[in-house]
């Protein structure tokens, strides 16, 4: 049944694993896109000019564990958005966990591994992520698994500086000069990437579309 499902035979091409070649260097960069906004955007060109990548995976989640899915559009139109602001050669818009039930991030990182072991994966996430990220399942797993790539957000750098995560892997730092060597780094590593803000925010999104609605 699994790899009847894993085929994509009969589904929609976003639920299949995109094709990567020997050795290349994928960022993956995950979020329910709930929408997807200009901000997503800025952090996936971050990643495709300072980090030196192949190409940029934008991994449209089923839904965050964390936050409450009221409001939560259809993966089918949030791919469909994504693909607007991911419209770039190389960048793909996926949803292939959905196909494999995956919850939970370093799941989804672990099996990229397994099934690409050539492949040099890093985790691109916004700021904010990393504020919260030691709320998520098996946080220290993600950061011992592939480097990680953490682009500045509006109001998110001095809580990024203090948070657990940070705190806890500080010693994995790498010098933001030496970006574009992250994704053959040995985990666990990271960096902060500072770069010109874009205020877009997802929440603020939501929140003036039922204002206008009301």
């Amino acid at each position: 049944m699994m790899e009847r499902l894993a085929s994509g035979v009969g589904r929609p091409d976003y639920l299949r694993i995109p094709r990567v070649g020997i050795g290349q260097k994928i960022a993956l960069f995950g979020g329910t896109f709930n929408p997807p906004h200009k901000g997503h955007r800025h952090v996936a060109m971050t990643g495709l000019s300072r980090l030196g990548v192949d190409q940029v995976w934008w991994l449209v989640t089923p839904g965050n564990p964390l936050k409450s899915h009221d409001g939560l559009a259809s993966l089918d139109e949030r791919v469909r958005i994504t693909r607007e602001y991911a419209d770039h050669p190389r960048m793909v818009v996926t949803a292939f966990e959905a196909n494999y039930n995956f919850r939970y991030t370093a799941d989804t990182i672990d099996f990229c591994r397994r099934r690409f072991p050539t492949v040099k994966f890093v985790w691109l996430m916004g700021a904010d992520n990393l504020a919260t990220l030691h709320r998520w399942q098996k946080w220290r797993e993600i950061m011992r698994l592939v480097p990680v790539a953490v682009v500045d957000r509006p109001g998110a750098s001095m809580s990024v500086i203090s948070s657990p995560a940070a705190r806890s892997f500080a010693g994995a730092r790498v010098p933001e000069t030496q970006a574009a060597a992250l994704p053959g780094a040995s985990p666990p590593a990271w960096t902060f990437l500072h770069v010109p803000l874009d205020p877009s925010s997802s929440t603020a999104m939501r929140n003036g579309r039922r204002t206008s609605a009301s």
